[in-house]
């Protein structure tokens, strides 16, 4: 007997697709970052910029075309709230993965449940956290569902997506940067929690402050902080040193092999080229605080001191060197004065990239010219044959010289003179550009 048929979608179409789930409640006990989760896009607080008015994401639904997306931002501003928020805006089935505690295997089941869904006539939005923990032949898996529309990906990170994501993956979607919360966003957490909970936070006003401060932009981690404070037995406010006491400070965002290592010392180097004491031992001082090496910090103001301040003052590099050497013997803490001073000397000095930029005009020329010869008056004879072919014929002593300064070319021979070096006139550099005039025109 053959076995008998089930209806399939081919006989009698597509069933039709189920409403979409609005979130549901938070159960009973729930943190209270769970219970004040946003229930709808207008809810969110901080990310104008994405969900206002005219923000990509509004623009992008008001069209009726959700594209996939990477959710690029800090920890707590939201972006797990947004992708299950924009499922219910799009009216497409939810599913999500974290990067973290998932394989191959799990993103195949992802995509063939996917793959089951649209062959009912729904779309799968799948949101991935931590997509960038992915390696790139599994961000490479993605290609071809999202590629099909089998799903909506929307990942989310806390890393440079340039950076940490495959070109051809980034190259379908769309990175939206989620901003860390400012002050009003975090003011309009607490007073969610306050309307919560029915009553104000026991803190002062120089308090409420210190608590924003100590969030660092965090929704997620402020609430918590809200909840531990609204849990007190004692309704007397907390003054800013009572409130230290009772919570600890959150430590800043900071990983010493990512983005923000970079984007820190970039920030530390462009305020001392711009010649700002107080900003660069502001950076100094939150990369410290981050745990960053000052080995590192040493080495690359010792860069700084030869490229961006160079001859204008010609002691910085050696100062750069003592204050490394001041670490080395001295360690943390007391070492990172010495590289505290030598931030403010570098920052104070005059400034020039003359050095800088000669060695690599230089270094242009030394490759646009190959292996011309040194003009022959200036090579060393030690034999016989080589004087007999006229090596140091010619060459004139300096120190002989009127002046110490015989003017002869050291160039290749047929070579145009060329000027590499050109002092900014400024520090020590403004005597050097003086001595060179003089030396041209003698040499003229």
């Amino acid at each position: 007997m053959a076995p008998r048929r089930e209806p399939t979608d081919d006989l009698f179409g597509p069933p039709e697709a189920p409403p979409p789930v609005a979130p549901s409640a938070p159960a009973e006990g729930a943190p209270l970052a769970e219970r004040l989760r946003p229930r709808t896009l207008a809810e969110v607080v901080g990310q104008d910029q994405l969900l206002g008015p005219q923000g990509s994401i509004t623009r992008m639904l008001a069209r009726g075309s959700l594209a996939s997306m990477i959710l690029w931002g800090p920890p707590g501003v939201g972006k797990t709230t947004i992708a299950r928020l924009l499922a219910e805006a799009a009216e497409l089935h939810f599913a999500s993965l974290s990067a973290v505690f998932s394989g191959v295997a799990d993103l195949k089941r992802a995509f063939d449940e996917a793959r089951q869904r649209r062959r009912m006539g729904r779309r799968t939005l799948l949101f991935v956290d931590e997509i960038h923990r992915f390696n790139r032949a599994q961000q490479d898996g993605f290609l071809p569902v999202v590629e099909d529309g089998t799903v909506v990906l929307i990942g989310a990170t806390t890393e440079n997506p340039s950076f940490a994501l495959n070109g051809a993956l980034l190259s379908r979607c769309q990175v939206m940067v989620l901003k860390r919360l400012e002050a009003a966003g975090l003011m309009a957490l607490l007073a969610r929690a306050e309307a919560e909970a029915g009553r104000a936070l026991p803190l002062d006003a120089a308090a409420r402050e210190v608590l924003l401060a100590m969030a660092d932009g965090d929704g997620r981690y402020l609430l918590n902080l809200a909840e531990q404070l609204l849990a007190l037995p004692d309704p007397t406010p907390l003054d800013p040193a009572g409130l230290s006491q009772l919570l600890a400070k959150r430590a800043a965002l900071y990983d010493k092999d990512r983005e923000e290592h970079y984007n820190l010392i970039s920030a530390l180097h462009k305020s001392l080229r711009g010649s700002d004491p107080d900003a660069g031992l502001y950076w100094f001082a939150r990369m410290i605080l981050g745990g960053e090496d000052p080995r590192y910090i040493a080495r690359r103001l010792a860069r700084f001191a030869a490229e961006d301040v160079g001859l204008a003052d010609p002691s910085a590099l050696p100062a750069a060197i003592a204050a490394w050497e001041s670490y080395e013997r001295l360690g943390s803490p007391e070492g990172e004065l010495a590289l505290a001073q030598l931030v403010v000397h570098l920052a104070t000095a005059p400034k020039s990239n003359a050095v800088y930029a000669g060695w690599k005009a230089a270094q242009a020329a030394a490759r646009d010219t190959g292996s011309l010869a040194p003009p022959a008056h200036i090579l060393n004879a030690p034999t016989k044959m080589m004087r007999e072919l006229g090596y140091g014929a010619g060459y004139q002593y300096d120190h002989d010289a009127e002046e110490g300064f015989s003017g002869q070319n050291y160039f290749p021979d047929g070579m145009a003179r060329p000027r590499f070096y050109e002092p900014a006139g400024r520090g020590a550099e403004a005597e050097i550009a003086e001595r060179l005039a003089h030396w041209a025109k003698r040499r003229r």
